[in-house]
């Protein structure tokens, strides 16, 4: 009887067990908009209440310092899990008179009279508010928040009086947040990673630092944390960072940089913004000089940390091909069960140009994966494509050979 009893809950298994799936959507197109020719820096976010957020900027121009560029920042709406979508809306807007960083302005082809909307990010409160920070010309941090899962924003605040405690330590002249979503604490503390440049070097964002800002009144009022990544010989510029709560509490850095080891940097904090530790190359993660995505799945009886970036390394005779190492492709979503320790499973999303990535879990178990690809527009694909698409899948996808 009890091996009936086990072969009736194997195929009660089976039965019930899902089917592999993955589909793909583009919400943002080169040409769908005359306005826009180029959307970069894509983030999706699930609210308390199951609505799916994505977000991106969206910028004038296509080629040269378009980090500088004229750029709004966009967002789209689902309530169904991400199948259909609202119309793209414009969501950050500073009301009075708007002066260009004068770091950009020393560059060539910056027009003193772009206004520059950057680097987004969107924390999903398990209250159902939707907070939200975004810079202005890479000196100037905002924060505002929805309290409709994400219809309408309140007018923004400053808070860039929160990044002068960072001064004592490193004298930034261009700021930034994020981008991509970050987090909320289980004790309710909202964590934003963030990175802070003197504005000397190329395209007047390098050298820079990693650290984080967080609030501990849901959004009234921000601090600056510890400097988490310093600049040196061996830790290149380290800047667009994502953020991740591992199961004992501890806070996990995941960062971009420009470091001959061609890997993501990773450390750890007890409170996710002081005391990290020192950061370390995380060997089964390539780092093509790219945003990258994390967040935790926890759905069903699955509980594990999953990461997306572009997955290239190109080596000749064992070592990185000069040029072709950092190029942008292969966009790919891993797994990792033991807490981001370990990565055994890889999958590929997209099968060439791929760039920056978000990603994100829906209530009923999807994962999407919010990313740039190469479009019609050929000129683009090495830098950001011509279009963000939604991938999503399910776990079944995902671990499936």
């Amino acid at each position: 009887m009890k091996h009936i009893a086990a072969l009736i809950l194997t195929l009660s298994g089976l039965i019930n067990a899902a089917e592999p799936f993955i589909d793909k959507q583009d919400l943002f197109i080169v040409g769908d908009n005359p306005a826009y020719s180029l959307y970069h820096i894509p983030g999706v976010v699930v609210t308390a209440k199951g609505t799916v957020l994505t977000w991106c900027e969206a910028r004038k121009r296509a080629a040269g310092v378009s980090d500088w560029d004229d750029i709004h920042i966009l967002l789209r709406r689902s309530t169904d899990d991400g199948k259909t979508w609202s119309a793209a809306k414009n969501i950050a807007n500073v009301e009075g008179p708007k002066v260009k960083n004068p770091f950009a302005l020393k560059m060539k082809n910056v027009d003193p009279n772009d206004v520059t909307y950057n680097n987004p990010v969107l924390i999903a409160d398990k209250d159902g508010t939707v907070h939200m920070l975004f810079c202005l010309e890479y000196e100037r941090c905002f924060y505002q928040r929805s309290e409709d899962d994400g219809l309408t924003f309140s007018a923004p605040i400053e808070i860039t009086a929160a990044f002068d405690a960072f001064k004592k330590d490193y004298d930034w002249k261009v700021l930034a947040t994020g981008p991509n979503h970050s987090i909320q604490l289980k004790n309710g503390r909202l964590v934003a990673p963030v990175w802070l440049s003197t504005g000397t070097g190329g395209n007047a964002h390098r050298p820079s630092v990693t650290a984080t800002i967080f609030s501990d009144d849901q959004g009234k009022t921000w601090k600056a944390g510890d400097i988490a990544v310093p600049c040196t010989d061996e830790w290149i510029n380290p800047n667009e960072t994502v953020a991740i709560e591992l199961n004992d509490g501890r806070v996990m850095l995941n960062v971009r940089s420009e470091s001959k080891a061609h890997r993501r940097l990773v450390m750890t904090s007890p409170d996710g913004a002081t005391n990290w530790s020192a950061p370390k190359f995380d060997d089964e993660l390539l780092e093509p000089i790219c945003m990258g995505g994390i967040v935790r799945y926890n759905y069903g009886d699955q509980n594990g940390i999953l990461f997306s970036n572009p997955h290239n390394l190109d080596v000749t005779k064992g070592k990185p091909e000069p040029g072709k190492s950092r190029t942008r492709k292969n966009v790919s979503v891993k797994l990792s069960r033991d807490e981001a320790q370990t990565w055994p499973i890889n999958k590929l999303i997209e099968d060439g140009p791929s760039m920056y990535s978000d990603i994100a879990v829906t209530h009923s178990g999807t994962i999407l994966c919010f990313y740039g690809r190469s479009g019609e527009k050929t000129g683009l694909a090495a830098f950001a494509g011509g279009r963000l698409t939604l991938a999503r899948f399910n776990l079944e996808w995902l671990t499936s050979k």
